[in-house]
């Protein structure tokens, strides 16, 4: 049973204000009383109004639903090309996230409507992002939200290599290229990298505060100054 569908699960049990032990819920959904101590921690912590502890057991106080969720046929056509692309093109992070926001949406959904996810027959290719590039997506995506200092290995387009720390500002898909706008610290300015160069990456083990001149809105700016400016998939990180 994928996750989604235990945390979806351990809700339902939970209804109707009865005292269920994690015993029970590790018995119900075949798994071990730790993993439910672990699933409940996680609902709790998203939210959900759950009382109880190890060993008495759990119960949920009244009033508490999961909204409802209605779509059209074309939200729902959206949804899944949306997820079945991130997962094609996205980070290994990403791609879990993908499957497991269908199954909850699908778990909430009228009969109908949920069979329409499986008939959406638009699909996208699995071999047009490298494993490592995926996990070098979902290394940057998180150092942008910590706003991590980035330590990366990079050969531009004539295989010419250089150390570099740098502030991750975002990340752009261009159909087969991922791009990533940092600041560059050993250049003092902004560059674009093309995700399939980096060839390492790690935390620099500090963080950077927002400075003036160099956050994404200045970013847009000097693109918007300079016609010349390449971020796309020609850019070069130099």
């Amino acid at each position: 049973m994928r996750r989604a569908d235990r945390l979806f699960q351990i809700v339902q049990h939970l209804r109707g204000g009865r005292l269920v032990t994690a015993q029970k819920l590790g018995t119900w959904l075949e798994v071990s009383e730790r993993t439910i101590y672990r699933d409940i921690a996680d609902l709790q912590s998203t939210g959900v109004p759950i009382d109880g502890e190890a060993g008495v057991g759990y119960m949920m106080r009244e009033g508490f639903d999961l909204p409802p969720l209605m779509f059209t046929r074309d939200e729902i056509v959206a949804l899944v090309a949306g997820a079945r692309m991130v997962r094609a093109f996205g980070g290994a992070t990403m791609a879990r996230a993908a499957d497991e926001a269908l199954v909850k949406i699908g778990a909430v959904l009228p009969e109908p409507e949920k069979a329409r996810i499986a008939r959406t027959e638009i699909h996208a290719p699995m071999w047009v992002v490298s494993d490592t590039d995926r996990g070098t997506i979902d290394v940057i995506e998180r150092a942008t939200e910590k706003r991590q200092v980035l330590t990366i290995g990079y050969s531009d387009e004539n295989g010419r290599e250089t150390g570099r720390d740098i502030r991750p500002l975002g990340l752009w898909f261009w159909g087969k290229v991922w791009t990533l706008v940092a600041w560059c610290e050993m250049r003092d300015d902004f560059r674009a990298f093309r995700i399939d160069r980096i060839n390492s990456v790690a935390t620099a083990g500090r963080v950077f505060k927002p400075e003036r001149g160099k956050q994404l809105a200045d970013f847009y700016r000097v693109v918007e100054r300079s016609e010349s400016y390449e971020m796309g998939p020609t850019a070069r990180g130099a």
